[in-house]
């Protein structure tokens, strides 16, 4: 019996990765605190909800660093930090839309689908949900609401994936399994006979 009728899959921390030992080598170099300043709410917040651009949060983490040249320089490395899909989480959600549909459900900014082209995942799933374009960001329920619409299933027939356990207890509150994802192995346990 198929025990799901969608996946609904984060991006940043589940299907791409980012390469921390390089952010932090940039961290410890320039003696900036980038991710912290990078992600914090204030910032980060207005380019996932389509109200800034990326170049625009980048300007905003390099004045929030004080906005001198190292600050711009380190800001432009950060951003050019490595990251590569997981190519086993690839598999288990390629095997998983052989059933189902799968949908990138993402908090991202402008440049996700440059991103995704990079990675070469622009068409690799069914739908792309991002934050960025709905105006709405995870954990808002809205944006699973809107997921599940595209995905044409019920939310509580939805498989949602997600790094975050705020985003996943989330998607939990509205009748969806959700996987908190920290290795591959999370997925393929909760996939296995799901089809």
């Amino acid at each position: 019996m198929i025990r799901f009728d969608a996946v609904l899959s984060d991006l940043d921390g589940v299907l791409r990765q980012f390469d921390h030992g390089v952010q932090a080598e940039i961290e410890a170099r320039y003696g900036l605190p980038l991710r912290k300043t990078a992600f914090d709410p204030a910032l980060i917040g207005p380019p996932t909800l389509g109200l800034a651009t990326e170049s625009e949060w980048a300007e905003s983490i390099v004045a929030a660093l004080g906005g001198g040249e190292a600050a711009r320089q380190a800001v432009a490395e950060f951003l050019e930090v490595p990251f590569f899909v997981d190519e086993e989480v690839r598999a288990l959600l390629a095997s998983a839309q052989r059933h189902v549909p799968v949908i990138l459900v993402t908090n991202a900014m402008d440049t996700v689908e440059e991103h995704l082209d990079r990675l070469g995942l622009r068409h690799f799933t069914d739908d792309l949900v991002s934050s960025h374009r709905v105006r709405v960001a995870k954990p808002d329920p809205r944006i699973y609401e809107i997921a599940a619409e595209r995905a044409g299933v019920p939310p509580e027939r939805c498989l949602f994936v997600d790094d975050r356990l705020p985003n996943v207890e989330a998607a939990r509150a509205l009748g969806m399994t959700g996987v908190h994802f920290r290795t591959a192995a999370d997925l393929a346990a909760v996939l296995a006979g799901a089809f």
